[in-house]
């Protein structure tokens, strides 16, 4: 027994072939566009044209808000950034079944028909007659839907091979889709962090330079990642005056950074001419309440060290008590201290004066004493005060660094900002 092989009318053949062509040629050019606009407007383009369809949309799914958001829209206006939820109507029956599905006439099928439907028709002055709505599936992940409406057509429906080949081309477009998607995002991140790095590179330069000896202070901060919640400053007032300030912001990251820049701003431009250190705590004080986010505040000391009176004026706003180390070898400490900046916007601050002749005073961050060996063990202040006994014969400058590398090479994790500034009396 012969069977005979089906005959093919030669127009389908010639369909197929052309559907052939398409789906490859799509394939080819979806993939070589890692644009995300550029690549749906392009799958957009393709498939109104082989669908033959009036209109036709994009919409992705929006995972947190669990809704459909249009991104991407030909001849149906007004449709950027509208949103249906995700189990409403065609497009969420085609998520949910993951299947291409046709809806022959909206205006009759009753069964089928959305509410949704007249919602878009509504907003955009579009009369919808048919329905394809395709599932975007990749990975095994459904990220979308393309959603084409009315043929261009007499009767204005869509055929069942309309439905087989949106199907068919679903697949291309939304492998380009989330490949456009993961390269923005990359894009995104990889711009994010060069930003972040311009930051830490504004703060580094607000950051006092440190000067040869006999300059009697001298700072170093070491980030624990690429921006800094820490900030010191010192100058030269002229007549033996030397100005300092140290700082720390609450929490981490680029919001706490960028409080740390204002506020590090604030210091250098009022310090230049203001000489009583509770007044400009209590303007900065000021600043910090009006701007800052709830929740987030600064601790800061400042002071005036006058070397021809030998003595140290200061003011806290909850920072660390600062060390002072004597040329008898003893600690001592100044507990002086108000509430942080930004919490207290009527709160105002008072200022010690202190003899310092022969002695040196470390101001440093939480981040030195709290800094924990690989057991858990926090540096505490007894630890630190053991690396300065140890290095208090170096100079100024070399001192702080020796000091920061030896605790960092004892073993010590670093999680936080490192900051010492020390003030060497004469």
């Amino acid at each position: 027994m012969f069977f005979k092989s089906k005959k093919v009318e030669p127009a389908k053949e010639d369909s197929r072939i052309q559907d052939f062509a398409i789906i490859t040629q799509m394939n080819q050019d979806l993939a070589t566009s890692l644009d995300l606009n550029e690549t749906l407007q392009n799958a957009l383009e393709v498939i109104i044209k082989r669908i033959n369809a009036q209109a036709a949309n994009i919409f992705l799914i929006e995972e947190k808000k669990q809704v459909f958001q249009c991104i991407a829209s030909k001849h149906q206006a007004y449709l950027e950034d509208y949103e249906i939820p995700l189990t409403q109507g065609v497009m969420g029956k085609a998520v949910l079944q993951k299947k291409c599905i046709r809806v022959g006439d909206v205006r009759k099928d009753v069964r089928e028909i959305a509410e949704f439907y007249f919602d878009l028709d509504n907003k955009t002055n579009f009369t919808t007659y048919s329905v394809l709505c395709s599932p975007l599936i990749a990975a095994n992940e459904c990220i979308g839907v393309i959603h084409c409406l009315n043929k261009k057509t007499t009767n204005k429906l869509f055929e069942e091979s309309d439905r087989k080949l949106l199907e068919t081309l679903s697949a291309p477009a939304a492998l380009a889709i989330r490949n456009a998607r993961m390269a923005k995002e990359l894009i995104d991140k990889n711009r994010m962090q060069k930003e972040i790095e311009i930051v830490g590179e504004i703060q580094k330069n607000l950051l006092s330079k440190n000067k040869i000896e006999p300059f009697p202070i001298s700072g170093i901060n070491i980030p624990a990642k690429v921006v800094s919640g820490d900030f010191y400053n010192f100058s030269d007032l002229g007549k033996g005056k030397y100005g300092f300030g140290v700082a720390d912001v609450s929490g981490k990251g680029i919001k706490s950074s960028l409080l740390m820049s204002k506020a590090s701003s604030l210091y250098r431009c009022l310090s230049k001419t203001m000489f009583s250190a509770s007044e400009l705590l209590n303007l900065l004080n000021r600043e910090i309440c009006e701007t800052a986010a709830r929740g987030m505040f600064v601790t800061m000391l400042i002071g005036i060290y006058d070397s021809n009176k030998k003595e140290l004026l200061l003011s806290n706003a909850g920072h660390e008590p600062p060390l002072i180390y004597s040329k008898d070898g003893k600690f001592s400490d100044y507990t002086e201290a108000g509430p942080p900046l930004g919490i207290m916007p009527k709160i105002s601050y008072k200022e010690t004066t202190l003899p310092f002749s022969e002695s040196s005073m470390y101001i440093f961050t939480d981040g030195i004493t709290e800094i924990k060996d690989t057991n858990g063990e926090m540096l505490g202040s007894e630890g630190f005060q053991n690396y300065i006994k140890k290095y208090q014969s170096k100079p100024n400058n070399e001192r702080l660094k020796i000091i920061i590398e030896d605790i960092v090479k004892s073993g010590k994790i670093q999680k936080d900002d490192l900051t010492i500034v020390v003030i060497d009396g004469k």
